[in-house]
């Protein structure tokens, strides 16, 4: 498995972007070029990719990890994490997942806070199984930009 952070937005990224987002939801729009680079460009967050097993291979999933500053200390958020319906059950997650640990512990973070729709059962056993714990707390969001789009 080949894992980066993604330095520069690329053709071959667009296009996987645009093949991977749906498959988080019909209701998921890829980004723009524009979105894609300000992403990219962000000082909070990091985009990961992996490949198989070289650079040179097809991207098979992405996901996004946002480290930032509050007042109570450093939170860690992954987001987004897509791995195409292609290549699901070979470890790509869990690789991506535990990259994106291993960032936001070396950032200083305390720990990784993540979240997912219960109608995602692998999702869900893989987050269960690496040792994420269920929080109850009530999610809560208000709609600003009804087309989707937040950047």
């Amino acid at each position: 498995m080949y894992i980066h952070k993604v330095s520069e937005a690329t053709e071959e990224l667009h296009t996987a972007l645009e093949r991977l987002v749906p498959q988080l939801g019909i209701h998921k729009i890829p980004p723009t070029w524009e979105e894609l680079n300000k992403l990219i460009t962000s000082e909070s967050s990091m985009l990961l990719v992996a490949h198989q097993s070289r650079e040179e291979d097809p991207i098979l999933g992405i996901l996004c990890l946002t480290i930032y500053r509050v007042p109570t200390g450093l939170r860690s958020i992954i987001e987004d994490l897509i791995v195409d319906e292609d290549a699901r059950r070979q470890g790509i997650g869990e690789a991506l997942m535990r990259y994106a640990i291993d960032l936001a512990r070396k950032a200083g973070a305390d720990g990784v806070s993540l979240t997912s729709n219960p109608k995602r059962e692998a999702a869900n056993e893989l987050y269960r199984s690496m040792g994420f714990e269920l929080r109850h707390t009530n999610p809560y969001f208000y709609e600003i930009n009804k087309s989707g789009r937040s950047y």
